[in-house]
């Protein structure tokens, strides 16, 4: 039973996939099928019209497999290493600088979602 509820939901997924690509096709959206898909689930799920019960386990199977997913672009990058050929540390720089952006925008949004939450229990 498990597994039946578990391929429901990546089945779930896949046509909310289905549904982005076509809306994408159709209304010539700008953006891949997927992330059209993607923001149809956040939307389904933000204004609770359906439970995080319905696809939570379907998106586990997909998150648990997702470096099979990359696999294939690192492999193409490599066809294409004359490109990064005497730009090494350039990239390296690179790679530091936004690492250190990411990690520092994450936390502050991170501080600063915790510092609303805190204010609205105080309220409360």
């Amino acid at each position: 039973m498990k597994i039946v509820k578990i391929l429901t939901q990546v089945a779930f997924l896949y046509l909310l996939f289905l549904l982005g690509d076509f809306l994408r096709s159709v209304l010539s959206i700008p953006l891949p099928g997927s992330i059209i898909g993607l923001l149809i689930l956040w939307t389904l799920l933000s204004c609770k019209i359906i439970p995080l019960a319905w696809v939570e386990k379907g998106a586990y199977v997909f998150l648990s497999t997702l470096p099979l997913y990359l696999i294939p672009a690192t492999v193409g990058v490599m066809n294409y290493g004359y490109i990064f050929t005497g730009k090494g540390i350039l990239l390296v720089i690179i790679t530091i600088v936004s690492t250190i952006i990411t990690m520092a925008t994450a936390s502050w949004v991170s501080q600063t979602v915790a510092k609303r939450k805190s204010k609205e229990v105080k309220v409360l």
